[in-house]
C-alpha cells in the first residue's frame, strides 16, 4: 500500500517541503533509507544522513533548517518521533487481522468468548474464563481458570496466565510472559523451608504492555497490581504484592522485591534492583544497575549503589578512576614524610 506525502502530511498535520506527490510504501532508518521509504530525523547526531539518504520522505521537527540541499521530500511536524509513532500505528492497524477460533484450540465449555476474538491452535482456555471483544490469543498460550481478559488485548504465543488473574483492556503480553505464578514465599523451619500458599491474584489495568519472558507474581493475599499505562521491558521480575504506579516504564532485567510500592511516571534503567517493602515516589528516575535499599521521595533522579544524585555519581566515578594514581602519590608522600621524620630524629 502506497501513501503520498500529501496524505501523510494531512494525517500528522505536517508541512511539506518538496514534492507533495512523492510516495512511500515502507519505513527505514535514515542511514538505511531507500527509494519508496519514509524515515525521520529527531536526533541531531544523525543530521548528516539527511543529505545522503535515499529515503523518499523524511519527517523532521519544525525548528529544523537544513544546511545543504536535501533530495528527499521533508514533512515538518512538532515532534518527528511522535509523528513516526502515529504512522507506525496506522501501518500496523492496516495489516489483515486474525479472527476466529482454531479447531485445535482447547476451550472450556463454560468460558465466555467475546466478539471478533482470535484463538490460535493449541491455546488452552480454562473454566469460567472471560475473554473480551477483539482480543487475540496466539497459539500455545495457557489461560487458566476464572481469568478475566478485557477487550482489544494481544496475548502472544507461549504466554501463561494463571488462575483468577485479571487483565484489562488493550493490554499486550509478549511471548514467554508469566502472569500469576506463585510469589517467593517460604517460612524457615528446623527441617527446611515450608511453602507459604500464595492465594492472591495479579491485576493488570488498561493499556499495560509487558515484554517477553517477564514475570509478575501473584500476591500472597490480595493483589499484585500493575496500574494503567505501565510498560515493562523483557526479562523483568515483579514480585508478590508489588504495586506499580500508572505510566511507569522499566527497562530490561529490573527486579522489584516483594511488597514494594512504585509511584506513577517513574523511569527505571536496565538491571535496577529494589529491596522489598520499599516505597518509591512519583516521577523517580533510576539509572541502570542502581541498587535501591529503601524508600525514595518524589522526583529524585538517582544512580548507583547506594543510589546518589547524578552529578555526585559522575564526580565520584571520575575520582574512582584516579584512585590508582592517587594511591601511588599517597605512598610517595608517606615515604617522603618518613624520611623527613628520620632526619629530624
Amino acid at each position: 500500500m502506497e501513501f503520498s506525502a500529501k496524505q501523510i502530511a494531512t494525517f500528522i498535520e505536517g508541512e511539506i517541503v518538496g514534492d507533495e506527490n512523492a510516495t512511500v510504501h515502507t519505513f527505514a532508518k535514515i542511514e538505511e533509507g531507500i527509494p519508496g521509504a519514509i524515515s525521520f530525523l529527531s536526533n541531531p547526531k544523525y543530521t548528516n544522513y539527511l543529505y545522503t539518504t535515499q529515503a523518499s520522505i523524511v519527517l523532521v521537527n519544525k525548528d529544523f533548517t537544513p544546511e545543504q540541499k536535501v533530495k528527499a521530500t521533508l514533512i515538518k511536524v512538532d515532534n518527528a518521533y511522535e509523528s513516526l509513532a502515529k504512522l507506525l500505528t496506522l501501518y500496523e492497524q492496516s495489516k489483515p487481522q486474525k479472527k476466529g477460533i482454531d479447531a485445535l484450540a482447547s476451550i472450556a465449555s463454560n468460558a465466555k468468548i467475546g466478539k471478533n476474538v482470535y484463538i490460535g491452535p493449541f491455546a488452552c482456555i480454562g473454566e469460567g474464563t472471560v475473554i473480551g471483544d477483539n482480543t487475540k490469543v496466539y497459539p500455545h498460550t495457557y489461560v487458566g481458570d476464572n481469568v478475566k481478559i478485557g477487550n482489544d488485548c494481544l496475548i502472544y504465543s507461549g504466554v501463561n496466565i494463571y488462575h483468577d488473574c485479571h487483565i484489562g483492556n488493550r493490554c499486550t503480553l509478549h511471548s514467554g510472559v508469566v502472569i500469576g505464578a506463585d510469589g517467593f514465599g517460604f517460612a524457615p523451619t528446623p527441617e527446611g523451608y515450608e511453602k507459604i500458599p500464595q492465594i492472591g491474584i495479579v491485576t493488570l489495568e488498561d493499556d499495560v504492555e509487558i515484554g517477553a519472558n517477564t514475570c509478575v507474581d501473584r500476591a500472597t493475599m490480595g493483589t499484585t497490581t500493575i496500574h494503567k499505562g505501565v510498560k515493562l521491558d523483557n526479562l523483568i521480575q515483579i514480585a508478590h504484592n508489588d504495586e506499580i504506579g500508572a505510566n511507569t516504564v522499566m527497562a530490561a532485567q529490573v527486579g522489584i522485591a516483594g511488597s514494594t510500592k512504585v509511584g506513577e511516571w517513574c523511569m527505571f534503567g536496565g538491571q535496577v534492583g529494589i529491596a522489598g517493602h520499599s516505597h518509591i515516589g512519583n516521577k523517580v528516575n533510576l539509572g541502570a544497575q542502581s541498587g535501591i535499599p529503601g524508600n525514595i521521595k518524589d522526583g529524585n533522579q538517582l544512580i548507583g549503589t547506594p543510589p546518589m544524585e547524578l552529578k555526585t555519581y559522575f564526580k565520584s566515578a571520575y575520582i574512582y578512576r584516579q584512585l590508582p594514581d592517587m594511591y601511588k602519590e599517597v605512598n610517595a608522600l608517606r615515604k617522603e614524610l618518613n624520611e623527613l621524620k628520620d632526619k629530624i630524629k
